[in-house]
């Protein structure tokens, strides 16, 4: 559907729901209920119109293996959403390890405090694991309510799956400071146990969505010593992305031995640079996790050795592929951008730079319009708090040069930069010629559709 198309569909529905919210005013009894189902029908309908699909969007959803040992299952709890999936439920064999890693909001939700607190505690040998995620409600800044929520929603699907609520893990992504209606999710909780299925992860995927315009799937495969060793991963994410972790919520599925220590340090140590290393707009959320499952039910032997290496190469992988997914679906996204820099100081000051050209407003609006405005990435260079020297900076638009030596690059042309800036995906490399520490950090323009989502996101 064409931008003018989707714009004036919507507003033709926007129209339609004020009328419908008149009469409903007026009405009373059966009445009021049927003209409210007709006015949240017409609210679904004027969304999804306003929702197009990302240009930047993979052409399929990717055929994720089965990883024996863990099962799915999604349906529609009614949270915030009409006439979609928005609860998913994950049963894990016994035996399966646990890993993640979580926001460091200061103000992050109740289940990731709770999912913090139980990550980190002894697990009961041999019992089985699981993982419910809803979408329409972030359960964040609810204060007891929302402590309640947590114990009410794990309690509930450790009773139906015969499982230790220690060994539940929850996560609640949506809006933020409202209660969320645990109650839907438990009258649910019988219905997602009965349709549990190793095949159901691309409906999962779908049930974790918000502002997201397409589910989110990755996965790799591993030659182990005496078998095959799958992974498979799902992710939401669309705006409030930012490091600490960059609302994201990741997921990720092996069937490999492994344990808990191992799998914990193979997160940390290549989470920095595939999650921790994306910008949408620069905001933390409150409810970021992500949590790594491995049940054991490969035939292979425990991973270890150049086995391993393997693994979190491949698991690593998996974790990039989702965090880009994650970037080609920023809310309004239309250009995918990867910020390099080298010859930095320090990583530290790499860092700086990278995020500061990343989220820098006049630089992704800039990039929008394509308008290779590279003064725009002086300014951010400049503004990063790194250090920078301008006589040894180098500005590339990809292989073009266009800046060095203190100014613009005698080769350069502003046609070249125009031309360039068509594409949509983008290089803009800085080498700051200080040091040979480097960085780099993926995020996407800044267009007129971020406005409108985050202007009109409660409505």
């Amino acid at each position: 559907m064409a931008k003018t198309d989707w714009k004036a569909e919507a507003k033709a529905l926007k129209k339609k729901v004020k009328a419908l919210k008149s009469t409903l005013s007026a009405a009373a009894g059966p009445m009021a209920e049927a003209v409210s189902d007709a006015v949240g029908d017409v609210v679904a309908a004027a969304k999804k119109a306003m929702k197009p699909v990302s240009p930047l969007a993979p052409a399929v959803f990717p055929e994720l293996p089965v990883i024996a040992g863990a099962e799915f299952a999604a349906i529609g709890a009614g949270i915030k959403y009409r006439d979609r999936k928005d609860v998913m439920l994950v049963r894990l064999a016994p035996g399966t390890t646990l890993a993640g890693a979580f926001t460091r909001s200061s103000t992050r939700s109740a289940c990731v405090r709770d999912g913090q607190a139980k990550l980190v505690a002894k697990a009961p040998a041999g019992v089985g694991a699981a993982i419910l995620v809803n979408s329409g409600n972030s359960n964040a800044f609810t204060g007891k309510l929302g402590d309640d929520a947590v114990a009410a929603v794990t309690g509930g699907v450790a009773e139906v799956l015969g499982i230790p609520a220690g060994r539940v893990f929850s996560s609640s992504t949506g809006v933020i400071g409202e209660p969320l209606p645990h109650g839907k999710i438990t009258a649910v909780i019988p219905a997602l146990a009965s349709a549990l299925s190793e095949t159901g992860i691309h409906m999962a995927a779908e049930a974790i969505m918000t502002t997201d315009t397409f589910p989110k799937g990755a996965a790799a495969t591993v030659q182990g010593d005496g078998g095959l060793i799958q992974i498979a991963g799902i992710a939401k994410g669309s705006g409030m992305i930012a490091p600490d972790m960059a609302t994201m919520l990741v997921y990720i599925f092996t069937d490999a031995k492994i344990s808990q220590a191992n799998l914990q340090k193979m997160i940390d140590r290549n989470v920095g640079a595939t999650f921790n290393s994306i910008t949408v707009d620069s905001d933390t959320s409150t409810s970021d996790t992500l949590l790594v499952a491995a049940t054991g039910q490969s035939a292979a032997a425990e991973v270890k050795g150049t086995v391993a290496k393997a693994f979190e190469a491949a698991l690593a992988g998996v974790m990039h592929d989702l965090a880009l997914q994650v970037v080609r679906d920023g809310e309004g996204a239309t250009k995918l951008i990867e910020v390099r820099v080298t010859g930095a100081a320090s990583e530290e000051d790499a860092a700086k730079v990278a995020f500061s050209i990343a989220n820098s407003p006049l630089v992704k609006t800039a990039v929008a319009g394509e308008d290779p405005n590279w003064g725009r990435i002086v300014m951010a260079v400049g503004k990063s708090g790194a250090a920078a020297e301008r006589d040894k900076l180098t500005i590339r638009f990809g292989d073009i040069v266009v800046a060095e030596k203190g100014w613009r690059a005698e080769s350069y042309t502003e046609e070249a930069g125009a031309d360039y800036m068509k594409q949509s995906e983008l290089l803009i490399a800085v080498d700051l010629g200080l040091g040979k520490a480097k960085g780099t950090v993926w995020t996407c323009d800044l267009t007129n559709r971020y406005v409108e989502i985050n202007a009109d996101y409660r409505s």
